[in-house]
């Protein structure tokens, strides 16, 4: 498995469990410490420990596991380590604190979201017909 779809599952793990401002940055060009980080911010510690479990769960399912799991018994900043992909479960106010976005602001962002994209208009609007009235005399 690459480490970007890595990254995707992980992502979507997290966004399972309601996490928000999910977000993978792309530090290939940055690095060589990891490929990417997935980062996402939680409201309570109980949260942040079912989100990690996700996150777990899903890349065991996929034959990927962690080499290292920090910060689960405090629950404010969970990280999971799988090497290639590092995974960072954050309380809203602890992610603004460290803010790794601004940290690693040259790594390309990439949002994710539970929301199906956007429909493409593919169609060609019809032209509108005019009828003139016919009046009766």
């Amino acid at each position: 498995m690459t480490s970007k779809n890595l990254a995707k599952i992980i992502a979507k793990a997290a966004i399972s469990k309601k996490a928000y401002d999910v977000t993978i940055l792309d530090l290939r060009k940055l690095t060589t410490m990891t490929d990417y980080f997935v980062v996402c911010s939680v409201d309570s510690d109980t949260q942040a420990r079912a989100v990690a479990d996700e996150m777990k769960n899903e890349s065991i399912e996929k034959g990927e596991s962690s080499v290292r799991k920090e910060g689960y018994g405090e629950g404010r900043w969970i990280l999971l380590d799988y090497v290639d992909v590092v995974a960072h479960v954050f309380h809203k106010e602890t992610r603004e604190f460290y803010n790794l976005e601004k940290l690693w602001g040259d790594a390309k962002i990439e949002y994710v979201s539970d929301e199906p994209p956007a429909k493409m208009k593919t169609e060609k609007p019809k032209k509108k017909t005019i009828r003139k009235k016919t009046v009766k005399k």
